[in-house]
């Protein structure tokens, strides 16, 4: 699995990394970026809590 997110609709709510810090982090700009890919298994589940969290839709998994 593939995490991305659109930091062109990204706001910064800071929920991705909340839900799973080992695949999105925040980065300078205050916009979150997945930073491990791909998503080891372990952590597919934390990730689709993330994307189905995040409250500006941004989040891909493919």
């Amino acid at each position: 699995m593939i995490a991305e997110v659109d930091k062109e609709e990204c706001i910064g709510c800071e929920s991705c990394p909340e839900f799973c810090p080992e695949v999105f982090k925040m980065e300078a700009d205050g916009l979150a970026v997945a930073y491990t890919n791909p998503v080891p298994t372990e952590f597919e589940e934390a990730a689709k809590e993330a994307a189905e969290g995040c409250p500006a839709h941004c989040i891909s998994l493919t």
